[in-house]
């Protein structure tokens, strides 16, 4: 990647992270950079695998649980219990987390997807009840480990 485009990257990043009250720093922007360039949901333990020694386990974690908290990522819990993160599409926010698609936990590769186009339709909960987080995990073989076979 160039450098001007790397640069208006970091910057899109640093936006971001301003608009949502957090301090711009470079642990923070290096995880949204890892996160964004990812075609499916990442675990922390992968992160941790990325980052090396620069970003230790404990800072890792308060900056998840801060771009959770925050709507800028989403946290998927895959077939096996680990938790995993996906970058939230622009509606979500701290308040409201719009992420009513399908993920998608691939039996093969272990990877979880979201599949964005795959909405979640409305449900219609009983009196009393209110819904306070809806996923749908569907499990199978995902298109690249498909063509693979």
């Amino acid at each position: 990647m160039s450098s001007v485009m790397e640069n208006l990257q970091v910057k899109k990043y640093e936006d971001l992270l301003v608009h949502n009250g957090l301090k711009r720093t470079g642990a923070r922007i290096q995880v949204l950079e890892i996160l964004s360039n990812r075609n499916s949901a990442t675990s922390q333990p992968y992160l941790e695998t990325v980052v090396g020694k620069e970003i230790d386990r404990v800072t890792l974690y308060r900056i998840l649980k801060a771009f959770e908290e925050k709507g800028i990522i989403h946290k998927v819990i895959d077939n096996q219990g680990t938790a995993n993160y996906a970058i939230c599409s622009g509606a979500c926010s701290a308040h409201h987390h719009d992420d009513g698609h399908v993920h998608f936990n691939c039996s093969t590769c272990l990877r979880v997807y979201c599949l964005d186009e795959v909405k979640i339709p409305t449900l219609k909960m009983p009196k009393g009840f209110e819904i306070g987080q809806v996923n749908l995990i569907v499990s199978g073989i995902c298109q690249d480990c498909n063509s693979s076979n």
